[in-house]
């Protein structure tokens, strides 16, 4: 009898309940991601890149809210824009009073001009460049291109330094130089339908990031937003991130 009921609970074991135990296993598995951001690994190093269709989504840039301050935070953004906020991240440089340090562009209103001027840090390392998006299509040019080009842009952020020109990765950015930092920027790609952002989960030097637009990407030019502060909102993944103060942002709404 006793062998019989072993055998009689045995075969019940599969119907009964999860325990505790194996509740909690099962919750922590991670759920696939929703939304326009995906993990990405290259050449060993762990990314996050957002891949917006413009044809599908609108691509754009946001400063100053309606109470004339800066927006300051992705979490501020967020919080503002609801649920039609696929994803945001930092888009560019800017100063202690946390304005753009280039061209700024919003709305079709240039809230502040193109630079041209010579200087230290990685916004002078020439060629800078701007990524701006008109109407249905997104371009990123070097600086001295986009002035001739003058494509009255809906929205533009300058940046520096350009990352890839034309296929070619920056001539001054060292294949693997000593500077390692957490870093975002920005690429296009299908004729300019398609803009593709991408931040690094731990710290890369500028040669790995740039080689992940050119070789991974598929991106023909890209820019460097920025390192150290670059951050990321996702709801998707379930992600936002603090930081400090930031200047401009970038994200994606519905149409």
């Amino acid at each position: 009898m006793t062998r019989r009921l072993a055998v009689l609970v045995l075969a019940l074991l599969p119907c009964l309940p999860l325990g505790p135990l194996a509740a909690v296993s099962a919750q922590a598995q991670p759920a696939a991601a929703k939304g326009p951001c995906q993990p990405v690994e290259f050449e060993g190093q762990p990314y996050t890149v957002c891949t917006v269709d413009l044809r599908r989504e609108r691509v754009r840039l946001f400063w100053l809210g309606t109470d004339g301050l800066p927006y300051g935070s992705l979490s501020s953004l967020a919080e503002r824009q609801g649920a039609r906020l696929g994803f945001a991240m930092n888009a560019g440089m800017y100063d202690k009073g946390q304005a753009p340090v280039g061209l700024y562009v919003e709305d079709g209103r240039e809230l502040k001009g193109v630079s041209t001027a010579n200087g230290p840090g990685n916004f002078h390392l020439k060629p800078n460049g701007v990524f701006y998006v008109k109407g249905d299509r997104a371009g990123v040019l070097d600086t001295p291109r986009y002035l001739r080009a003058k494509p009255a842009p809906d929205f533009a952020t300058q940046s520096g330094p350009m990352l890839v020109i034309e296929g070619k990765i920056h001539p001054k950015i060292s294949t693997d130089g000593p500077s390692q930092k957490i870093r975002n920027g920005v690429g296009v790609r299908d004729g300019g339908r398609v803009a593709v952002f991408a931040i690094s989960e731990r710290p890369v030097t500028f040669g790995a990031f740039a080689r992940l637009f050119k070789d991974s990407l598929g991106c023909r030019n890209a820019l460097f937003l920025d390192g150290s502060v670059s951050s990321l909102y996702a709801p998707g993944l379930g992600r936002s991130d603090l930081s400090r103060p930031l200047g401009p942002l970038v994200g994606a709404v519905a149409k």
